[in-house]
């Protein structure tokens, strides 16, 4: 009996252990999305009066890394080389209906988010490949899209990577999308 019992408690620690390294340690830039109507999922559900418009629009999942003290564009993310805009896995924008960006049409459909930072301007890259990591396998020849945003400096660092969206007033349909981190704001108008 003591054995069975002894062997019984062997089995729950060894499966306990085998169970326990199947996963992988968390990830230190966490994913989010960023939607147009700003808030769309939460508010069609709790706040439907909040949205300016019934449907979405522009939906961004990406991941957020943090500066963590570092200097972030010209250091850690080199001025006029492809970037990832984020962490992990390039961001997939989706866009529900054709959209034009700072004034250059784009089909409605999902695109790899990247991008090539300057000090003055960035040049934003719609990429059909939407299944890469970071910028790694980027080539050219998948661009859709390249559009051209202003770059803001800001006074006060944001920690987090950070993209939203913000409408032009109630009912008008246009809008800016915002990506902020560190010292830096670029912003890319819309319009649909």
């Amino acid at each position: 009996m003591k054995k069975t019992v002894l062997y019984l408690i062997l089995l729950a620690i060894f499966v306990q252990r085998v169970h326990a390294q199947d996963l992988r340690g968390i990830d230190k830039s966490p994913m989010d999305m960023a939607y147009f109507p700003d808030d769309f999922a939460h508010d069609i559900r709790f706040a439907p009066e909040k949205l300016e418009f019934d449907r979405a629009i522009i939906r961004v999942v990406y991941s957020r890394p943090a500066k963590n003290g570092r200097e972030v564009f010209g250091n850690m993310v080199p001025y006029g080389e492809v970037w990832r805009v984020g962490a992990n896995e390039a961001p997939e924008i989706k866009f529900y209906e054709d959209v034009s960006l700072n004034g250059k049409k784009i089909k409605a459909g999902s695109y790899a988010l990247l991008a090539i930072a300057g000090e003055k301007e960035w040049i934003l890259i719609l990429s059909k490949d939407v299944d890469q990591w970071g910028a790694y396998s980027y080539d050219k020849k998948d661009d859709v899209l390249r559009v051209k945003a202003s770059v803001t400096q800001l006074s006060n660092p944001i920690e987090n990577f950070t993209i939203q969206f913000e409408g032009k007033g109630k009912g008008k349909k246009e809008g800016i999308m915002k990506l902020a981190w560190d010292q830096t704001l670029v912003e890319l108008p819309f319009t649909f």
